[in-house]
């Protein structure tokens, strides 16, 4: 029987802090990764107000394995991780639940590479974690702390670096990082591109008092009237770790994420003609039309980033010339900065788009890009592999892939049903052209789930 994740998800464990995230979970999980992975291992964390207790926990189960550690402080997530892939480090861990609610928090684990771990080390951690098999140290030969929390610099002049002198001069920016890390770093990245940069929620704060760290249209209308009231170019904003970033054009409207991730990869693949993309199955047919338009290749993966970023490495050493990558959530990954998503280096790469196009505006660029209507919806239910499996069989006359769940594939539309990966459900995504096709492909299946599957209902 294979084996599976009993604990992490797909970007490491959350949950709420004093319930099922507590200080021993955190305290156990420094533990089995210190008994794995011996050496010096950097922490980091988030701006939650429960950050600095459980960072403190992973420290004491790491220390305790006889690991060395470096304490980065508060940063954005792949700031930690290009700071581990420099080569100094035998890995890593990120205190953050990422979008999650103020009162939630986790533990994202990172390789020597500066990537997630993957699926196979993860459950032989989980297997230390549940079975308590962790190598104790003696007592003298524990491990120490560091405190380092001046090596931001290093990420902040790696995204700069990557861009022409002055490339955002007569640009204005407003950067809103929800509270979150990238206040201590965006607004200082995009300032050395040249731009003239404004700030909204930039204080670093766990309670999140402006908005959510989910970066929602909602939750971005401050910001969408700041870009308009201040004639700024655009406005982004982050996650509550800073490894997405989603866009406001200068008419202060919500840019859709897949039509983010295209703008993007127009402009790299216009440079870099005939690369490989690599994105999961649930990004937009939008990204594979603007591949084609510039004689690039579309590789898809499962959904969630890792997979993404394990994917180009495989290729990459395989001789292919992966050029862009990630997925239609704001999370995009750059093979020449480093593996993992970067929402820092994606807000530098919006302002060599728009200077590309020599003094347009980004919403008249955005209302060019081919149109796509994309439906999404979750069911809950008890069985989500049941579910499933009734939409493969009514649907098994049909062209489908079963890179992760199913995806039905038709000449003018697609859908993908798959289980969550962190919670009771089925996502649902379909995506044509036509709303009316899509809204017809979506009918069909959710009449499959209303006969085949009595418990599952919308949220």
């Amino acid at each position: 029987m294979q084996k599976t994740k009993r604990m992490f998800g797909t970007n490491g464990v959350r949950g709420v802090t004093g319930e099922t995230m507590t200080p021993m979970l955190v305290y156990k999980i420094g533990a089995a990764l210190g008994s794995m992975r011996k050496g010096t291992i950097a922490v980091g964390r988030d701006t939650r107000t429960s950050g600095e207790a459980l960072s403190h926990a992973l420290k004491a189960g790491l220390l305790m394995t006889g690991c060395d550690v470096l304490d980065l402080g508060i940063l954005p997530t792949p700031a930690l991780q290009y700071i581990i892939r420099t080569g100094r480090f035998s890995g890593g861990a990120m205190i953050t639940a990422s979008h999650n609610p103020p009162e939630y928090n986790g533990v994202k684990v990172i390789e020597p590479d500066g990537t997630e771990m993957s699926d196979e080390e993860t459950i032989n951690l989980e297997e230390r974690f549940f079975a308590e098999d962790f190598d104790l140290a003696a007592w003298d030969a524990v491990g120490r702390e560091s405190a380092v929390p001046d090596m931001l610099e290093d990420y902040i002049e790696a995204i700069a670096s990557h861009f022409p002198p002055g490339i955002g001069e007569g640009m204005t920016v407003v950067v809103d990082p929800g509270s979150g890390p990238a206040a201590l770093t965006t607004p200082i990245i995009l300032s050395r591109l040249g731009c003239r940069v404004h700030t909204i929620n930039a204080r670093l704060d766990g309670t999140f008092p402006g908005r959510m760290p989910e970066p929602s249209p909602e939750g971005l209308q401050p910001l969408a009237e700041m870009v308009v009231a201040t004639g700024a170019d655009f406005g982004v904003a982050h996650d509550g770790d800073a490894d997405r970033a989603v866009f406001i054009d200068d008419r202060g409207r919500y840019v859709e994420e897949n039509c983010e991730f295209g703008l993007i990869e127009d402009y790299i693949c216009s440079r870099k003609r005939g690369g490989v993309i690599v994105t999961p199955v649930a990004t937009s047919s939008l990204i594979r039309e603007i591949a084609e338009r510039h004689g690039c290749s579309v590789d898809y993966t499962p959904v969630g980033s890792i997979y993404v970023a394990r994917r180009m490495i495989e290729l990459i050493a395989a001789g292919k010339d992966v050029v862009f990558g990630g997925e239609g959530n704001g999370g995009l990954i750059y093979p020449d900065h480093q593996f993992c998503r970067d929402g820092g280096m994606t807000a530098a790469m919006m302002v060599a788009v728009l200077a590309s196009h020599k003094g347009r505006r980004l919403s008249g660029i955005i209302d060019e890009l081919p149109a796509y209507h994309l439906i999404k919806e979750k069911y809950r239910t008890k069985e989500p592999h049941t579910l499933v499996r009734a939409v493969e069989e009514a649907f098994s006359g049909e062209k489908i892939e079963k890179i992760d769940g199913i995806k039905i594939l038709r000449e003018n539309a697609w859908a993908l049903v798959r289980p969550s990966g962190t919670e009771p459900m089925v996502r649902i995504m379909v995506e044509a052209k036509d709303p009316r096709v899509a809204d017809g492909l979506y009918q069909e299946i959710a009449q499959v789930l209303a006969k085949r599957v009595p418990d599952a209902g919308a949220p």
